[in-house]
């Protein structure tokens, strides 16, 4: 379940008018920061930002299905469907346990400053020169003054 505040920063990124991965990105920073304080691992940055959209598909978040595979595609469908009805079923607590217990046994260093600008830097490389171009424009022109 992702922390109050988290939800009330991604809500007021929609009453702005932000897009849904901006939305999701504090999602995705939470999840981060889970990691990094110790709460549990994970195996990748990939598994780390996963998790993160999975909780943001859930709190509501309109955000386009994956392009992985079919399994994939199915529980980001699952996670979709699951925020737009009220939860009947009680959270299982053994598969709850479990799943932090496997999550606990993954490495930290997995959200290190490094492996996340590793990560960042090989997206980009796969949009391509353009892309990454407006992206540096863009940027530049947002940012805020030192």
């Amino acid at each position: 379940m992702p922390e109050r505040e988290t939800i009330e920063r991604a809500q007021e990124d929609a009453r702005e008018g932000k897009s849904p991965s901006t939305q999701a990105g504090e999602f995705v920073r939470e999840e981060i920061h889970h990691v990094r304080e110790g709460k549990h691992g994970a195996s990748s940055p990939q598994q780390a930002i996963a998790i993160g959209l999975s909780k943001a598909r859930r709190a509501g978040v309109k955000l386009p299905p994956p392009k992985g595979s079919p399994s994939t595609r199915k529980k980001a469908a699952q996670d979709s469907k699951a925020s737009k009805q009220p939860s009947r079923k009680k959270t299982s607590k053994k598969r709850s346990r479990a799943t932090l217990g496997a999550l606990q046994r993954k490495s930290r260093a997995s959200v290190s400053r490094a492996a996340l600008s590793r990560q960042g830097k090989k997206s980009a490389a796969k949009r391509g020169k353009r892309a990454r171009s407006v992206a540096a424009t863009k940027a530049s022109r947002t940012r805020k003054a030192a």
